[in-house]
């Protein structure tokens, strides 16, 4: 049976209708798809709220939270977020963008600057008294307190160095130099640090030329020795071992220092300044060694294989 040419004229216009709406749905699906796949992308965390407080969309770092935060500057497992709202229509959307590095960064500029007023106040003194021990040392028979009160000094110009150095930034004077020179006077600065456990100290035989800040590389030796005497002095072992190996590979030089001493408490927080488990120091040491060799465009990172670190600079 034939339809009528109007039914049939109604049936092609309801199956292209048809087809349209499958066409749109499928559009709509799609076109979700990428909205979901750009809130995803957002580097903050995402809230859209309807007007009767429900939650109709939000992306995965929203479900870090187990809460829909207010706007304003907040603090949540020990994280700081910049939270904003803005309305459209009737619908609520919140973010909250991590803002922890920047509020990490303004609280070390600002110790950084105190730190370097504390540092100047403090230097002038300890010069002063430097002398007076030095005339002491020559009228008194005192030796061994006078070498303790010149350790004592010894640590204290160490961190005003260090404190200086991190808050006005590090400018590099290199030259060459021969690692036997820096191993020297590691020797050396080791005499002025106190410790009392019998610790070995082996260093490299090799004859090796550096070409970098001779001063600020010192610096990092003597900060990640130091670190390895208080590691050897806090655990239990009656006598301590220092070792820094060294080889050339791939036109760097890689130099490796391990110790015996306490494992690290908290790797995370190494490398981070102001921060330290150590009972001894004010965490700037590892932070500003780190800092030093990103300026020689080397990297210092732990050692994976024994309780150290690996240090590689380039070989020019």
């Amino acid at each position: 049976m034939q339809l009528p040419k109007n039914q049939k004229e109604l049936l092609e216009n309801l199956e292209t209708l048809i087809n349209q709406t499958y066409k749109i749905e499928n559009e709509f699906i799609e076109l979700k798809n990428i909205l979901n796949g750009v809130i995803e992308f957002l580097p903050q965390a995402l809230w859209v709220i309807d007007k009767n407080g429900e939650i109709i969309i939000k992306n995965s770092k929203a479900d870090e939270f187990d809460f829909i935060p207010k706007t304003g500057e907040i603090e949540y497992k020990n994280r700081f977020f910049l939270v904003q709202s803005s309305n459209i229509k009737d619908k609520k959307i919140i973010s909250a963008t991590d803002i922890t590095k920047q509020k990490r960064n303004e609280r070390l500029i600002a110790m950084g600057q105190m730190a370097a007023h504390l540092a100047h106040e403090i230097r002038n003194p300890i010069g002063s008294i430097s002398i007076l021990l030095s005339i002491l040392n020559k009228k008194c028979n005192q030796s061994e307190i006078i070498q303790e009160i010149k350790s004592a000094l010894f640590r204290v110009e160490r961190i005003i160095k260090s404190t200086l150095l991190f808050s006005r930034g590090i400018k590099l004077q290199k030259k060459d130099f021969n690692f036997q020179d820096l191993a020297d006077d590691l020797k050396k600065a080791i005499k002025y640090y106190s410790f009392s456990k019998k610790i070995e100290f082996v260093f490299p035989n090799e004859n090796i030329t550096i070409y970098a800040d001779y001063d600020l590389i010192l610096l990092v030796f003597q900060n990640l020795i130091f670190n390895a005497i208080d590691a050897i002095e806090e655990n239990e072992k009656e006598n301590g071992i220092i070792k820094i190996d060294y080889w050339l590979k791939n036109n760097s030089h890689i130099f490796i220092i391990t110790d015996n001493g306490k494992n690290f408490e908290d790797k995370n927080i190494l490398f981070e300044a102001f921060k330290s488990t150590k009972t001894k120091g004010n965490g700037l040491g590892l932070a500003l060694s780190k800092e030093i060799i990103k300026k020689h465009k080397g990297k210092i990172e732990l050692y994976d294989k024994e309780k150290g670190f690996i240090i590689t600079l380039p070989n020019k």
